[in-house]
């Protein structure tokens, strides 16, 4: 079981920056990888980035050059820096997160609104 708490949503303005986290309770070097998604209003759910245990990444081609992925291993968190946040970038923030073994699991987070406004 890994349970998924994320945090770091609110209102922002057009071009301002947000730093999302999502705080995992194990650590994540057990987590095969962990992703950020959004859904936004009447959309949905996509993938916004990804990491992998082993700190590879991977991004959505129309957000890759604005956010960032990273991962503290001693904090069991992952973030998502936001930079350059554009009106469309309004959702739900998700976290997931994947455990591999005879079976594959997935977790999410309860989600983090983003709301981009002037």
């Amino acid at each position: 079981q890994v349970q998924l708490v994320e945090s770091g949503g609110g209102l922002v303005q057009p071009g301002g920056s947000l730093r999302l986290s999502c705080r995992a309770s194990r650590s994540i070097f057990s987590i095969n990888h962990m992703g950020w998604y959004r859904q936004g209003p009447g959309k949905e759910r996509e993938l916004v980035a990804a990491i992998t245990s082993g700190s590879r990444t991977n991004y959505a081609e129309s957000m890759k050059d604005r956010f960032t992925i990273s991962a503290d291993n001693a904090r069991n968190t992952v973030y998502l820096q936001m930079n350059s946040i554009k009106i469309e970038d309004t959702a739900v923030y998700y976290c997931k997160a994947v455990v591999t073994g005879l079976r594959t699991y997935e977790y999410w987070g309860q989600g983090t609104q983003v709301t981009v406004s002037s």
